[in-house]
């Protein structure tokens, strides 16, 4: 394999910063670290692990000391399987979270939900950006939402739902269908009102694909960046790089570590994770030697 080619860094211009209610977030800088923070009790990777408020504070704190760029919090397990949240018990579990968090720390905090009310409260709270996995499909209120507050938006796709979503995933072709659903949903929003400069599109790792369609998204994720938006890659600790090295959720960082790598090489510009100092390591590593190559 050439792997010279395969890994050489993307060079598609695109946004220099993200707008997210008000603030400006510089993409230009470098790739950045977004931490991940569950107050779930059965996310696959850490769930239970946070659902005291103080010990989420403590731990978005930790990740912001380390280097996180943004904090994304969630209420709901999107795991493979999992039965939705109603609303109230979303918000109950969420927003005490994402004020305290927002009072803690400096770095934009962005909310994963599909619920414009949550998402309302949430942003009111101090959150910036909303990670929408539906991309504004599941609740109408979401376009007017992130229309109205100018808040950042990532759009992610997903084939099904949680509970269906790894049932059988199919395509014809993973990277057009994939690269059409996001020409698709980029109009939509630019349609309600939402500008270009909020957007971050995310191709769904692990949502709706099998390990081919998880592996051909990451090594074709330039034809993504093409379309010229902020694209954001979550890989950390996901199945597919269980079945690639055999390794149990608590035992993938290495295998985490190579993914991000390889999706920054492609012009990734933010990085979903949850072990934000070693991936901080990977980041700067990354940049120390393309930028001596320059």
């Amino acid at each position: 394999m050439n792997t010279t080619a395969t890994l050489k860094p993307n060079t598609v211009p695109g946004p220099v910063a993200l707008k997210a209610r008000g603030r400006l977030i510089p993409l230009n800088a470098g790739p950045l670290i977004m931490g991940v923070l569950n107050v779930t009790p059965d996310s696959f990777s850490d769930g239970g692990r946070y659902l005291d408020p103080g010990a989420a504070v403590d731990h978005a704190a930790e990740m912001a000391a380390q280097g996180a760029d943004l904090i994304d919090i969630g209420a709901e397990s999107t795991r493979p399987g999992a039965d939705p949240v109603d609303q109230e018990e979303e918000r109950r579990r969420l927003i005490p979270v994402v004020r305290a968090v927002c009072r803690a720390v400096s770095v934009p905090v962005s909310v994963d939900t599909t619920k414009a009310a949550v998402a309302r409260q949430a942003l009111d709270a101090g959150a910036a950006l909303v990670n929408d996995i539906s991309a504004l499909r599941y609740d109408s209120g979401m376009k007017p939402l992130i229309a109205e507050t100018g808040a950042g938006l990532v759009l992610m796709h997903m084939q099904g739902t949680p509970k269906t979503m790894q049932q059988a995933p199919s395509y014809r072709d993973v990277i057009e269908e994939v690269r059409q659903f996001f020409v698709e949903r980029i109009g939509t929003a630019l349609e309600a009102g939402i500008a270009a400069e909020q957007i971050l599109l995310d191709p769904g790792i692990g949502f709706g694909k099998n390990l081919e369609h998880n592996l051909r998204l990451l090594a074709r994720l330039d034809a993504f960046v093409a379309l010229g938006y902020p694209v954001l890659v979550g890989v950390s600790r996901k199945a597919f790089i269980g079945q690639v090295l055999d390794r149990p959720v608590d035992e993938r960082l290495m295998g985490t570590a190579a993914a991000a790598a390889v999706a920054i090489l492609r012009g990734a510009r933010v990085i979903r994770v949850h072990d934000v100092a070693p991936l901080r390591d990977v980041v700067k590593m990354i940049e120390a030697i393309v930028s001596a190559k320059s």
